[in-house]
């Protein structure tokens, strides 16, 4: 199977996954109905998105939770993202499997086998999403540096050149760089797809876009403003960087927190149950102490408001109504030039539920989408 035949270059025009299935989520929250990474929980959620066609599932990698000295906390228990791959790979048909690694807390020899060894099990349909670093307690765990902004994204580069020529060179290799020595390295058997499986990168800094544009094949970002034609110019920008620095062709992704209700307001009045009246105020800090560049200068409400909207679904672009609502968003998502969408349930099973039975439908009647069935006879023809 080519990497053309993942799942995430497949027909539909825009492309629909699930983020955080491996953890909570990305509500913080106390209502007792929140989601939490059972293995059962992870399987049910992931057949009902695979069954209606989902094109991704990611598994994102955190090794410590938001606050200190409090290692039970939620936001601290995640299943590893390769393994939950390969349980998660096993027991779906369609969907991509994505796994992410923290380039920093994981040898890249080590990566490239646990991606081929997905990559077999799942049949061709591994992707990557690599992270160059940023959570100092975590990195200071594993006892490895915590460098600067742009030297970290210098070594992903490096990582991240080690683990392709591992997945597609047939002799040993040998690396000689600032980060890595690799001396008569090997990784068998191969990754099924060549030459290589689909990689995702978040660029949000310069730095981050330059690198996501030129390695990446999806480009994961989060929309500034709740405003389509800015989303179309900030979409249109990404694109047009990636093309006119690198000769590239790439996709961009984002994330969204979803709450689906028969109305907007009954939608509105549930987001401020989980996200305002019962919101987990302490992760919520933690997370803001934990990026004072970002809260810096803010005033009182600005604080607030980013509270809100972190504890709402941790940064996303909040898809929040009716299924005419949320069908009526995601058409100016496409139409802005938004290529796919991961999406985040405080309750993952009931809203994919809700948004099978309500909004795929009219998705599909819009053409954003194909019938399920259909699709996936598309890509078993591609492959």
């Amino acid at each position: 199977m080519s990497i053309s035949g993942n799942p995430v270059f497949g027909p539909n025009k825009l492309k629909l996954g699930l983020f955080g299935l491996n953890g909570k989520g990305s509500a913080h929250t106390t209502v007792p109905e929140a989601y939490r990474p059972t293995w059962q929980a992870a399987l049910s959620a992931s057949r009902l998105a695979d069954d209606a066609g989902f094109e991704a599932i990611v598994a994102y990698a955190r090794w410590k939770g938001y606050i200190a000295g409090k290692p039970e906390h939620a936001s601290g228990v995640i299943l590893d993202p390769f393994t939950f791959c390969a349980g998660i790979a096993q027991a779906t048909r369609h969907a991509a499997v994505f796994a992410t690694s923290h380039a920093p807390t994981i040898h890249p020899l080590v990566a490239a086998k646990q991606c081929a060894t997905i990559d077999i099990i799942s049949n061709g349909r591994l992707a990557l999403n690599v992270v160059a670093g940023w959570n100092r307690p975590e990195l200071e765990m594993f006892g490895a540096p915590f460098r600067e902004h742009e030297a970290r994204y210098q070594h992903l580069a490096e990582w991240l050149t080690v683990v392709e020529r591992l997945w597609s060179e047939s002799g040993e290799i040998d690396f000689r760089g600032e980060f890595f020595a690799i001396s008569k390295g090997m990784s068998q058997p191969k990754p099924i797809q060549q030459p290589r499986p689909p990689i995702m990168s978040a660029g949000g800094s310069e730095v981050g876009r330059r690198f996501a544009c030129e390695r990446a094949d999806l480009c994961f970002i989060l929309l500034h403003r709740d405003n389509p034609e800015a989303w179309a110019a900030q979409i249109a920008q990404y694109k047009k960087f990636a093309w006119d620095e690198f000769g590239r062709k790439v996709q961009v992704w984002t994330l969204a927190p979803v709450v689906q209700r028969d109305t907007d307001a009954e939608a509105e009045a549930y987001r401020d149950h989980y996200a305002v009246e019962n919101a987990d105020r302490e992760s919520v800090e933690a997370w803001i102490s934990g990026h004072q560049g970002t809260a810096k200068g803010m005033s009182d409400e600005a604080r607030r408001s980013l509270s809100r909207h972190f504890a709402a679904g941790g940064g996303g672009y909040q898809l929040i109504g009716s299924a005419d609502t949320l069908s009526g968003r995601l058409a100016c998502l496409s139409d802005a030039g938004l290529d796919g969408i991961l999406f985040t349930w405080v309750d993952f099973e009931d809203g994919l539920k809700r948004f099978t039975r309500d909004v795929l439908p009219q998705l599909e009647k819009r053409g954003l989408r194909r019938p399920a069935i259909e699709d996936q006879a598309v890509l078993s023809r591609a492959s």
